[in-house]
């Protein structure tokens, strides 16, 4: 390998910057478990042991890929039994997959092959945010809030989709800008199978097609992005008797229809108190991004300034106002659903050359206090 392309590898920048600080993190969660990679997946007894409400753990999320990666069959079983939707669970089915074939069949190999894709995701999500950016005459160094945020850098910790989803959403985009439609909807359809909330970006490519004009190319788009995860749904239906969509995991509330009914609702079904706290996470972390997002994007439309970023501003904003009260009630789940929020504001400030909102961004390096807190601090 010639000198110059080690020297471009081994440069400090946020990608392997993000990398190797995610790979120490996750290595200190399980020197603090009793070196147990487990710890990873965070496996509550009550899926693992059928245990009831008030005897058992509830774990966390990643539990689910872990079980899918194990042993397919038996997964349904495991997570029905704490409760929870098999199908919601497998409709997230790329990263699972991928763990159970870098495992190559070994049970004790799998959190550590989830958590070598999830850190190969971490690295490629940030080099193309990285190389978004700079086409658009900004530092890289903007990517930071993205790559070491929760919704990215916490969910490789939790061996959660999010990271690849991303990951491959980002390179549809990347793709996307250079018209290569082709290769671009195979990416989103990639994305969509490892996380559906992934598919708000190829949505937002297939209405910046028509709006082109482009209509044999955005029928060929849209069933080459989204055909795959119908056809998926399909056999989740077929195999559990429902879809993944719309099933929703333990505790799951629908999507709202009144917009921000979400965030409303922690203040009627909560009180004023608990509804302050939840305001002073979500208020900097999510509200105020979505407000700005659909401000942008509305004026740029308005203007009939319609490009591609603009409309993945307006969609993620968008998808905001209707997400669900049990999401909005969980800080680790709303601080994981807006990853591709973030993406969108981060590109489109960078389009508009908004220094001040770039900077902005990079707080949410900050959502990762949650975690830490929960995974150092909880028995202090």
């Amino acid at each position: 390998m010639p000198e110059t392309r080690i020297r471009s590898l081994t440069r400090l920048r946020p990608w392997n910057l993000a990398v190797a600080l995610c790979l120490l993190y996750c290595l200190a969660v399980i020197a603090a478990n009793d070196g147990d990679p487990l710890a990873l997946v965070t496996i509550g007894t009550r899926f693992s042991e059928g245990l009831d409400e008030e005897t058992g753990t509830e774990g966390y999320d990643g539990q689910f890929v872990y079980f899918i990666a194990r042993d397919p069959a038996s997964a349904p079983d495991a997570i029905a039994a704490g409760g929870d939707v098999p199908a919601y669970r497998f409709q997230r089915i790329l990263l699972p997959a991928l763990g159970m074939v870098l495992s190559l069949g070994q049970e004790s190999l799998i959190p550590w092959a989830l958590l070598l894709v999830n850190l190969f995701a971490l690295g490629a999500g940030t080099a193309l945010l990285e190389s978004m950016l700079r086409e658009y005459n900004m530092s890289r160094w903007y990517a930071v809030g993205f790559a070491l945020s929760l919704s990215i850098f916490g969910t490789v910790r939790l061996s959660l989709p999010e990271p690849l989803a991303y990951a491959l959403a980002l390179g549809g985009l990347a793709l996307a800008q250079r018209e290569r439609w082709a290769w671009s909807a195979l990416l989103f359809a990639l994305g969509g199978l490892a996380k559906e909330t992934a598919l708000v970006f190829p949505a937002a490519v297939g209405v910046y097609l028509l709006w082109r004009r482009q209509w044999v190319m955005a029928l060929s788009f849209g069933v080459i992005a989204g055909l795959p995860f119908v056809l998926w749904q399909g056999a989740l239906i077929a195999w559990f008797g429902e879809p993944g969509v719309g099933s929703g995991g333990a505790l799951a509330t629908p999507f709202e229809i009144i917009p921000f009914a979400g965030v409303v609702r922690i203040l009627t079904e909560g009180s004023p108190v608990v509804f302050l706290i939840f305001l002073a996470l979500l208020g900097p972390f999510v509200l105020l991004p979505t407000l700005w997002g659909l401000l942008w994007s509305w004026r740029a439309l308005r203007e009939r300034r319609v490009n591609l970023v603009t409309l993945l501003l307006l969609f993620n904003a968008g998808v905001m106002l209707f997400v669900p009260f049990s999401t909005y009630r969980e800080p680790l789940g709303i601080l994981r659903f807006i990853a591709g929020l973030q993406i969108a504001v981060i590109l489109f400030a960078a389009q508009q050359g908004s220094q001040r909102t770039l900077r902005y961004s990079t707080i949410w390096f900050m959502t990762m206090l949650f975690l830490l807190g929960s995974d150092f601090m909880a028995g202090e």
